[in-house]
């Protein structure tokens, strides 16, 4: 690539990257795959160097595989500098420099924020601290969960019915554990995939054992004198004999580190940034040398009525850095925007499930292929005669069909690519509950006219002198 393409100047000085992750770290490779030759950092909280979370949920649980053993594959050197298990926790934007807890800090010329997330705990931080109340995100949290799993608890108990709490349900049954799973709504995967769809996933969980009760609250984590987990107290006034307990509730945004550096960025709804993974300030003025990409960006995608995503997908996490790290570097005019459809893949309960799209955006959805009952179907989403998701299971050799109609902003319903169509199917409403207040309240951002520019508040303060502008939220929590 000639120096005229990417701006000679930007392919050297200082890049840093908040976040070792998937993001951060195909990001610091594509960087250096496009000719950067400057100085190079990744900056992570964690000691380890970047490994794959998707098995952690699987094949870690189950015993396939080590917790230790879920690095994620180099694909080119990359001659950095690597500052792990010192996390950020300031940004000065105007000097350049990200302060770390070691009270180092690093300069730079650009700056990709790819911090990710972390698992939403669970709330009352005395019961969270019992003996065999969990979360799962980390290496280090699957590898506790591992070994609560293998010492053959009584019953182990889920709290949220997403994604990671299906794909552990099914890791104990796999295991033969007996296994509760709790859930406010009406079925599971119902903020992912929709109340529909999400009937098909409770048959599917019963099926194979496991203790589904939807519409139901867990009201408090008991333990013993000891401080050990056992039992657990329900809203319909069940109690429940458990030895572990998973608080699959969620994520949370990792972007306190930012809250003083006049930046667009919130743990509720992420990092705004544009197409070009650029970051937004307060005022919503674009930054030239900050970027986001992965699990914390918050996007406007043109193919969902710019409506800002915050998708939380191993392929967007890949993409999405890829094109930060060409718009990084690049000349402005050659710069690209990211406008990949999102995909995504689970395994449970003997099933594969992939979806492409943003199924939340869907006000209808209609199986346009196979069986529901022989949990081998296709389920097409749409919104306003436009098709705009599709989720398969078994049957993901369609996938990439599928997402060539969504790129083409296809009618929906769509055609059948195959040949098993049922018959006398039609469309019926995608049953996404709405998606309401924000399980924590976001800080306020509202105009000072005193000082003539957007400031960022946490909750409860500046209430009398701010207007408080509720942000416009669409977000995939799935994974």
């Amino acid at each position: 690539m000639s120096s005229s393409a990417t701006g000679g100047h930007r392919l050297n000085g200082r890049v840093a990257i908040v976040g070792a992750s998937l993001a951060g770290l195909r990001a610091a490779e594509a960087l250096r795959h496009k000719g950067f030759r400057g100085k190079l950092t990744l900056i992570g909280d964690e000691s380890y160097e970047p490994y794959d979370r998707p098995p952690l949920s699987k094949q870690v649980l189950t015993g396939y595989a080590l917790a230790g053993q879920t690095a994620l594959p180099r694909l080119r050197p990359l001659d950095a500098e690597w500052r792990l298990g010192a996390a950020a926790v300031g940004l000065d934007p105007t000097r350049q420099r990200v302060h770390l807890a070691d009270g180092h800090e690093v300069g730079f010329d650009r700056l990709l924020i790819a911090t990710g997330v972390r698992a939403r705990p669970w709330a009352n931080q005395a019961e969270a601290a019992l003996d065999g109340v969990c979360v799962l995100r980390t290496r280090d949290h699957a590898a506790r969960l591992r070994q609560y799993l293998a010492a053959k608890p009584q019953r182990v108990l889920i709290i949220g019915a997403g994604f990671i709490g299906c794909e552990i349900a099914s890791a104990c049954r796999e295991l033969g554990l007996p296994v509760t799973v709790v859930d406010r709504g009406g079925a599971p995967l119902e903020n992912a995939l929709g109340g529909a769809i999400g009937a098909w996933a409770a048959t599917l969980q019963r099926q194979h054992g496991v203790d589904l009760r939807c519409g139901v609250t867990v009201t408090e984590l008991a333990g013993d004198g000891s401080g050990r987990l056992r039992r657990a107290h329900l809203s319909d006034g069940t109690v429940l004999d458990i030895d572990v307990a998973v608080a699959a509730l969620g994520s949370i945004r990792n972007t306190e580190w930012l809250h003083d550096s006049g930046l667009a960025a919130d743990s509720a709804w992420g990092v705004t940034c544009d197409t070009h993974c650029r970051v937004f300030d307060l005022n919503g003025v674009v930054t030239e040398h900050i970027f986001a990409a992965g699990d914390v960006a918050r996007f406007p995608h043109p193919r969902y009525d710019f409506e800002f995503l915050a998708v939380e997908h191993w392929s967007n996490a890949v993409t999405q850095a890829e094109v930060a790290a060409h718009n990084i570097i690049c000349a402005p005019s050659r710069r690209r925007p990211h406008l990949a459809v999102p995909t995504f893949w689970s395994a449970q309960f003997g099933t594969n499930i992939k979806s492409v799209g943003v199924a939340r955006f869907a006000d209808e959805v209609v199986i346009t292929q196979g069986s529901v009952d022989e949990h081998r179907f296709i389920a097409a989403y749409g919104r306003r005669g436009r098709l705009v998701a599709a989720v398969t299971v078994n049957q993901g050799m369609w996938l990439e069909f599928f997402e060539r109609l969504i790129a083409d902003s296809a009618p929906f319903p769509p055609p059948a690519p195959g040949f098993d169509q049922p018959a006398g199917v039609r469309p019926i409403p995608a049953g996404f509950r709405n998606p309401g207040v924000p399980p924590h309240e976001p800080g306020a951002i509202g105009y000072a006219p005193s000082e003539r520019r957007a400031v960022f508040a946490p909750p409860g303060k500046y209430r009398n002198e701010f207007r408080e502008i509720p942000p416009r939220r669409c977000q995939v929590n799935t994974q």
